[in-house]
């Protein structure tokens, strides 16, 4: 079998739109299968054929495809004449000395001018397989499901599908900034952004050199893991030390984390804006720390003006540390390190902060120094996948 037939489903829905959808999602399988032995990569009736090189590595190809977001299922497939008899005896060409018990054939006919409908397409071809081998059809539980589908000139065939990530295609959807700790959260939050088709912008803060830089290797790891699926990526470390430490000689403890918040906020949608993003994303949790309250949420909000998505907002922590571990990082996000979630924090934080409190107490720091001070300091760096 020297093709892979590759579906989509929700892009299909795209009504106008969906040329451009498809033609993302192609271009993100090139991509991805870069160096892996994919020759070409070509847009059919419905469906994207990824024709392989002699002696590509399906194992490869399979692993690289099961993550590219727009994929509903995909399947290695040979191609065969629009002629029954031709895709009977590619078949059977293709199963060698392959043994079932029963077996069905399912027909889907894309060129409506081809003359034999899809049931006609399977009657036929089936019929010319058992007779070949003795096989017992079963309709409804077949240990062997042949798949043939109908194009124009053309049809392709392969048994069985390997499921695909879903979403939609990484680019289609604008950019995010999501802000990225070292935690379990966040990189769960920033994979169902680009699972959305969003193309996320990673910012971490950090307190190198007050604590080491142990958090910033780690969020290295985690935007490598991620660019698995953007295939691009950038990633803003912004100092925050030195801003903490204002804070706590102006701020009375209870406020201090809020205050934090808030700052992280300002910075993150002043980087969003050069980045010409259209919203941010937070790993936030409704009531998983004190920062994270209904309460401290709404005042955290007021010093931005774009929105703020938080994807994990109703989610308990089981289910993000089990979207974690499925997605590859939760063994990073658990590696023990110091970072700037953990620098000057209070005993015991405002649960309920109120924004005139909030507002009094940031009176005295100078915002807009510090928010320039962070941006100024930042390091970009960036990440590409494949290698």
């Amino acid at each position: 079998m020297k093709s892979v037939i590759v579906h989509y489903q929700e892009i299909a829905l795209k009504g106008n739109n969906r040329p451009w959808f498809v033609a993302r999602l192609a271009r993100n399988l090139r991509t991805a299968t870069k160096g892996v032995g994919v020759r070409e990569v070509r847009v059919l009736m419905g469906r994207i054929e990824l024709v392989l090189a002699e002696g590509a590595e399906w194992n490869q190809i399979s692993s690289r495809l099961s993550d590219v977001f727009g994929v509903a299922n995909f399947a290695r497939a040979g191609r065969a004449p629009l002629d029954v008899d031709a895709i009977a005896r590619e078949i059977l060409n293709e199963l060698g000395d392959r043994q079932t018990d029963t077996f069905r054939v399912s027909a889907r006919r894309a060129n409506k001018r081809f003359p034999l409908t899809s049931p006609e397409i399977e009657r036929e071809v089936g019929g010319r397989i058992k007779e070949a081998r003795g096989w017992r059809v079963d309709l409804s539980h077949p240990s062997l499901t042949i798949h043939v589908e109908a194009l124009t000139g053309d049809a392709f065939y392969f048994f069985g599908k390997e499921p695909g990530a879903g979403g939609l295609p990484a680019g289609t959807s604008g950019r995010v900034v999501c802000l990225l700790s070292g935690g379990i959260d966040s990189p769960v939050a920033a994979w169902r952004l680009i699972r959305r088709g969003c193309r996320a912008i990673f910012v971490h803060f950090h307190s190198y050199p007050i604590l080491s830089r142990a958090s910033q290797e780690k969020v290295r790891e985690l935007v490598g893991v991620l660019t698995r699926f953007q295939y691009d990526s950038r990633l803003f470390l912004v100092p925050f030390g030195e801003i903490q430490q204002r804070v706590v000689l102006s701020v009375a403890p209870p406020l201090r984390v809020v205050v934090y918040r808030r700052l992280m906020m300002r910075i993150a949608e002043a980087v969003a804006l050069r980045a010409r993003a259209q919203s941010l994303v937070t790993g936030e949790v409704v009531g998983q720390v004190a920062s994270q309250t209904l309460e401290n949420m709404s005042v955290i909000d007021r010093v931005v003006t774009m929105p703020v998505l938080r994807p994990l907002v109703g989610m308990d922590k089981d289910e993000i540390t089990a979207q974690a571990q499925r997605l590859g990082t939760y063994p990073i996000s658990i590696i023990p390190d110091q970072d700037c979630c953990t620098l000057f924090t209070p005993r015991h934080p405002a649960t309920k902060a109120r924004l005139a409190d909030v507002e009094a107490a940031e009176a005295a720091l100078p915002i807009e120094e510090l928010v320039t001070q962070a941006l100024t300091a930042a390091v970009i760096e960036k990440a590409h996948y494949p290698v």
